[in-house]
């Protein structure tokens, strides 16, 4: 597919979607956010994909929305009756949401690669991620309140989980910015490595030995995890036996337990 704000590319199994609008800083404008749907939804639809990486172009990963798309909603969403409009911007937020939430809803495991500064919108994007690494460059602010309003794309909700929510709330409410130590210090990213260099080939080191396991464990197991965040644990025990008595019983776990046996790579099917 053609993108006009992202690349996507896809190799032995891992997909790679950067945000390439390096002379905007991959500044998030209107088109970038449908296109990271679109491409998260090509990510899960496509059954070579086993898991994807997500990364930035040029200096920094994302400088979070674009202040132009911003200063231009009011016109797209305006309407004679006051009630109307405010119903337009409802339903662009939701969107927004919808947008981001794309991630969450891949079955696949989405790895957030963080280089220099993410910003803003770029906190509501990596928090859908499943794991967040980053290189000793890299820098965090949750920058909203900063421009007079309160994040809306889904930071409030999901970085209180990530971080406790005294963290999340000094963050939120003073915007600073957060350095690579200190986000693997409050568990915001898993690991931290020196260059973007080494980043990058890092977590596509990671994401090549997800990608080797069985394309249908590791859907099952995102899905336990994330429904598992948002429920009881008798919920998820419920879920995951109702789960497995449906899927368990598969090729999967024949070719992973006659591999195992044989002591050689297991070789699973798309």
């Amino acid at each position: 597919m053609e993108y006009e704000t992202l690349s996507v590319t896809l190799d032995q199994h891992v997909a790679t979607i950067s945000l390439n609008r390096p002379d905007k800083a991959n500044a998030m404008n209107l088109p970038m956010w449908h296109e990271i749907r679109k491409a998260f939804q090509w990510a899960d639809e496509t059954p070579q994909v086993r898991a994807v990486v997500l990364q930035g172009e040029g200096k920094l990963f994302t400088s979070g929305i674009d202040l132009q798309m911003m200063m231009e909603l009011g016109g797209a969403i305006r309407n004679d009756c006051d009630g109307r409009t405010r119903e337009g911007l409802r339903r662009t937020i939701l969107d927004l949401q919808d947008c981001l939430s794309s991630l969450e809803r891949c079955r696949k495991p989405v790895l957030a690669a963080i280089h220099g500064g993410c910003i803003g919108g770029g906190i509501d994007l990596i928090t859908c991620a499943d794991m967040r690494y980053c290189s000793s460059d890299a820098w965090f602010s949750v920058k909203e309140v900063d421009i007079g309003m309160t994040a809306d794309v889904g930071t409030l909700q999901r970085l209180p989980r990530l971080i406790g929510e005294g963290m999340a709330r000094e963050l939120a409410y003073t915007a600073r910015k957060v350095d690579a130590a200190e986000a693997r210090e409050i568990r915001l990213v898993n690991r931290v490595y020196d260059t973007p260099e080494a980043l990058r080939a890092g977590v596509r080191e990671l994401a090549a030995s997800i990608a080797a396991k069985s394309p249908l464990a590791i859907r099952g197991t995102k899905e336990m995890i994330t429904y598992a965040r948002d429920h009881s644990v008798a919920d998820g025990l419920n879920y995951i036996a109702t789960w497995n008595a449906g899927l368990l019983l598969s090729n999967d776990l024949q070719e992973a337990m006659t591999a195992n046996m044989a002591k050689r790579a297991p070789g699973f099917a798309d």
